[in-house]
């Protein structure tokens, strides 16, 4: 059988700088430099996702990365007093309110999620399990 110890995940970003500078300032998440290889994420709960640079680098066209919060209201109201534009997502699966919230609470369907994306493209989302 496989056996491992940790995980962690990992994702390419087209400016290390810029990425540096959104991840620690406007996302508040304590970022490590890994020398000349990338950046280390230390996510609350003990989670690391690596983000390293890539000169070719095509934006994820999935969420990489998912920040749960008591209050998405107001998470998305700091977010957005930071700068972070959210996306809407033209889709009758994906029903978004006008804020580009997707109330899965009231509809039974998972949690409320918005999504946004970092300086290279990547999508983020914050959500709310209840």
């Amino acid at each position: 059988m496989f056996k491992y110890d940790k995980t962690f995940s990992g994702f390419s970003v087209n400016d290390i700088q810029k990425a540096k500078e959104f991840y620690s300032d406007t996302l508040d998440v304590e970022v490590r430099e890994e020398g000349k290889m990338g950046l280390s994420l230390q996510l609350k709960g003990g989670t690391t996702v690596f983000i390293y640079p890539k000169k070719d680098h095509q934006p994820a066209t999935f969420t990489v990365l998912n920040f749960i919060v008591d209050n998405i209201d107001d998470a998305m109201e700091i977010l957005s007093g930071e700068g972070v534009q959210f996306e809407r997502y033209d889709s009758a699966d994906l029903p978004q309110d006008e804020k580009g919230v997707l109330r899965g609470l009231k509809a039974g369907m998972g949690p409320d999620i918005a999504w946004f994306k970092d300086p290279a493209g990547n999508v983020l989302s914050v959500l709310q399990e209840n």
